[in-house]
């Protein structure tokens, strides 16, 4: 309960933000620092709760992406009916991927190449087919209003995404709480125990496939949405699913807020960094990989692991 109400304090503090700051940048900021975290959380639920390590989340960002763009352009729909379309296209997605890769029992690494070949192949379809606008992408039409998902502010892009990074941390909480995810994560710990107490775990992996599938679709229709453009390196392209596994890994895998610190430390050290060395090409990708290493060797359980009192590892792999 005390995660739940610290969950709700947050999205008070959150959506009372624009009553005291003007400033574009600074909601900006905001905005893409809850985009992180929604796509931390949607790789959270199958990676950290499940076990289920990905290397090609951006698979279904980009399925999201541009099932909305595809829908609002080609067919004319309104945006926010999209955005359902997008969401169990990207739930769909997640269960071919999850049933053609637990049924003949590919997990660790296995099934994180998987995820990643799955994501180059879907980059070269939208890369080929005129429907997707192949190279050059898909534009969607400047049209704002509300009605429209297109806000004349950034306040109503915040509300937008406090929305949805709010529903996959709900998510989260429940894993931590029900029935499903108690099996979810005893799958993660130990498969073929979870198996012989009478988890069902090719289902439990399925299911858990697809509600992550279905959160990083509706980070890509916020995308699409947010910066009216989308073409298949942005798409399905390594540096969405790298965004998604950074945040977990730097917050701490498998908790509720370990997504919500990761993109917030992630995008305040992004920020210090263009401060100090700019905006030169590969200097963000340099720092953060560095960063990576670093969480990984000293604090493998993330700044929640630090928080609650974990120990950090000495070299040679011995707790201090």
């Amino acid at each position: 309960m005390k995660d739940l109400i610290a969950l709700i304090v947050f999205g008070i503090v959150v959506a009372a933000l624009p009553l005291f700051v003007s400033s574009g940048f600074v909601l900006n900021i905001v905005i893409m620092t809850l985009y992180a975290a929604l796509l931390g959380q949607a790789w959270n639920i199958l990676g950290g709760f499940g076990g289920q390590f990905s290397f090609g989340h951006a698979v279904f960002f980009g399925t999201g992406a541009y099932a909305a763009a595809v829908l609002q352009v080609k067919f004319g729909w309104n945006a926010w009916a999209a955005l359902p379309a997008a969401v169990a296209l990207g739930a769909a997605v997640g269960a071919f991927i999850g049933a053609l890769s637990f049924r003949y029992g590919l997990r660790g690494s296995y099934f994180a190449l998987v995820t990643l070949a799955f994501a180059e192949v879907f980059r070269i379809l939208s890369n080929t087919f005129d429907f997707t606008g192949a190279g050059v992408g898909l534009m969607i039409p400047l049209t704002e209003s509300a009605g429209n998902f297109q806000f004349t502010s950034r306040t109503g892009f915040l509300y937008v995404i406090l929305g949805f990074t709010l529903a996959a941390c709900l998510v989260a909480w429940w894993l931590k709480h029900s029935r499903y995810g108690a099996w979810l994560q005893a799958v993660r710990d130990n498969e073929e125990s979870a198996a012989a107490l009478g988890v069902n775990v090719f289902r439990v992996k399925l299911g858990a496939t697809m509600i992550s599938g279905a959160l990083m679709s509706a980070g890509g229709v916020f995308y699409v949405q947010y910066f009216h453009y989308i073409d298949p390196h942005i798409a399905y392209g390594p540096g969405v699913s790298i965004e998604a596994l950074l945040a977990p890994i730097v917050g701490g895998i498998g908790t509720l807020f370990g997504p919500l610190l990761g993109a917030a430390a992630l995008h305040l050290f992004g920020e210090l960094t263009r401060s100090f060395m700019g905006d030169a090409p590969g200097i963000s990708l340099m720092v953060y990989g560095l960063l990576l290493v670093l969480m990984v060797t000293f604090l493998p359980r993330g700044i929640m692991g630090l928080l609650s009192g974990s120990p950090p590892v000495r070299k040679g792999g011995s707790r201090a």
